[in-house]
């Protein structure tokens, strides 16, 4: 069974950075794409970042510019660089993977149980 742990998540002020960091239990080599997802408060989880095999990039607009995803494919890890946070990237973020064969690189297959980011104004 797929697992991912995110790991690196907490309270940063407004302007600072965090980075993230999801480990799977399997070779992400074997996924079609992984990435993020976050969900605030009372709102619908969204796409953040995700990132296919291959190695290209994607960011919903409100990230573009101040995060970046990356893989290490030996450590089976994807990390999520935040830099300029803004107190509207609080959320709980959800690491995700999809298996080959997923119509979107936004398919879930298997989620994280999730790391909190509080950014403090």
């Amino acid at each position: 069974q797929v697992q991912l742990v995110e790991s690196g998540g907490g309270l940063v002020q407004a302007g600072g950075s965090l980075r993230l960091s999801c480990l799977a239990s399997t070779s992400i080599l074997g996924f079609n794409a992984m990435g993020w997802y976050r969900q605030a408060p009372g709102k619908e989880r969204e796409p953040v970042a995700g990132t296919p095999n291959e190695g290209s990039t994607m960011y919903a607009d409100s990230v573009k510019g101040r995060f970046t995803i990356s893989r290490d494919n030996d450590k089976n890890t994807v990390y999520l660089q935040m830099n300029s946070l803004k107190p509207e990237d609080t959320a709980v973020y959800f690491c995700y993977a999809n298996d080959w064969g997923a119509e979107s690189i936004w398919n879930v297959h298997y989620w994280g149980k999730g790391t909190l980011v509080t950014v403090s104004s």
